[in-house]
């Protein structure tokens, strides 16, 4: 097996943080009176604290990234603190790419204003959030890529070959060029869409009362699966926005192939096709676990344990990313947590809890037809993340050695990867079976 790129504490000590701060949130009206703050205080629920939460969270990362495994020491930050550049040589280039990155800023801004679907429901929040922050980032910008050039062992990098496109003074690779619009593209649309659900998580997460829970499995459960669900999120976003060298958590390049994009854009929205109604919507007159076990308390227990056990195996594969967690890019092999038994561990719990959380083929209406659509549609919806996992492979195959080895190594001794593999192969045409055996 690989050493993996990320090590276990750097994500566990991004939950210890978050969980410090969800403690102080929830507990807030007892806390506040100790602080001599007057008043009547409530829970801290609303959306600041929610984005404070990535802080607790983050700091421990960025704190264990740097002081326990030393990755700003890494070859593959593509950076040597030992010989800085003259300031004067790092202006000849930080001048370009600063271009660059302020013109791939207002193309983004551009295109927030002209996509329609940011300007209502929970995008209006990441959309005034964003608004707020162009202001600081265009300053900060300066120091900080002036400053880093002065220590890139390449400097012409993919922002770089961006920002000499635009001034047409000097070449440039279209093949950098490329790289770096799609990962901006990358960051672009999954910033937006990640800040317009943090709200949400951290208010269920922190308002929930536990009191009656306890005695009610489907409460409780329920409150498990959403604070598994703000964990993801509150990680997530730490990861989007920590795309810096020093971290070696940069975007090296994100996914090259339409395929992938489609796969991947499909379970988003604008572009969800899964919501109600639309054209991949499994839940036509169904209900849930929680309806068709009602009164059996006992088979709650297990039923909502199961769901929550899936959903802390969804949480722990963002986790163990710590601060590289990306859609649609490559920042480095991970082969630790869950990623030691599947590739795809998120994928796989996510779909099983889509699965056991609906239960498709139990219908209300008690249609044959209703049944079997909603169990088809489903099973496409598995289709598609089954088809993103592919594409990510080939992504990933394509760029690193190591991950070639990992993937290797998964084929023959993670156990579900195996096992899938083997099952995968009783429906494969013989041929093909004994061509994959010679």
């Amino acid at each position: 097996m690989p050493k993996s790129d990320v090590s276990a504490g750097v994500g566990l000590s991004g939950v210890a943080g978050l969980f410090v701060w969800l403690a102080i949130c929830r507990n807030w009206p007892d806390i506040a009176p100790m602080l001599g703050i007057r008043g009547e205080a409530a829970v801290l629920n609303g959306p600041v604290p929610a984005l404070i939460a990535m802080l607790f969270s983050g700091i421990p990362m960025v704190l264990w990234s740097l002081c326990i495994d030393k990755v700003h020491r890494r070859a593959s930050t593509g950076l040597d603190w030992n010989n800085p550049r003259p300031l004067s040589a790092a202006l000849e280039t930080a001048g370009t790419k600063i271009a660059g990155l302020w013109a791939t800023w207002a193309v983004i801004a551009a295109l927030y204003c002209v996509a329609r679907w940011y300007w209502r429901g929970d995008y209006l929040f990441a959309m005034e959030l964003l608004g707020m922050l162009i202001g600081p980032m265009v300053l900060l910008s300066i120091p900080y890529v002036l400053w880093l050039d002065r220590y890139m062992v390449q400097p012409r990098d993919h922002s770089w070959h961006f920002g000499a496109m635009l001034i047409g003074r000097e070449p440039y690779d279209p093949a950098m060029v490329g790289h770096h619009l799609r990962g901006w593209a990358v960051k672009g649309f999954f910033i937006a869409f990640m800040f317009s659900i943090l709200p949400g998580g951290w208010s269920i997460a922190v308002g929930a009362t536990l009191a009656d829970g306890l005695h009610d499995p489907v409460v409780f459960c329920m409150y498990l699966i959403n604070l598994m669900f703000m964990i993801d999120v509150q990680i997530a976003m730490v990861g989007y926005l920590l795309t810096l060298k020093p971290l070696d958590a940069q975007i090296r390049t994100a996914n090259p192939y339409l395929g992938g994009w489609l796969a991947a854009l499909l379970c988003y929205p604008p572009f969800l096709l899964m919501g109600s109604g639309d054209v991949l919507d499994y839940h036509a007159n169904t209900a849930d676990w929680a309806y068709w076990f009602q009164g059996q308390t006992a088979l709650l227990w297990v039923w909502g344990a199961i769901l929550v056990f899936l959903t802390a195996i969804y949480a722990w594969a963002t986790v163990a990313f710590g601060i590289r967690f990306s859609n649609l890019t490559y920042r480095g092999v991970l082969t630790n947590g869950p990623y030691r038994f599947t590739r795809h561990p998120a994928y796989l719990s996510k779909n099983l809890f889509w699965w056991l959380s609906t239960l498709p083929f139990l219908v209300t209406s008690h249609s044959f037809v209703d049944m079997v659509r909603n169990t088809v549609i489903l099973a496409i919806v598995s289709g598609i993340y089954y088809w993103r996992a592919k594409t990510e492979e080939q992504h990933l195959l394509a760029e690193d050695a190591k991950y070639r080895a990992y993937h290797a190594w998964m084929a023959a001794n993670a156990p579900i990867t195996r096992t899938l593999a083997r099952v995968q192969a009783l429906f494969r045409p013989r041929g093909q079976i004994l061509r994959a055996g010679e």
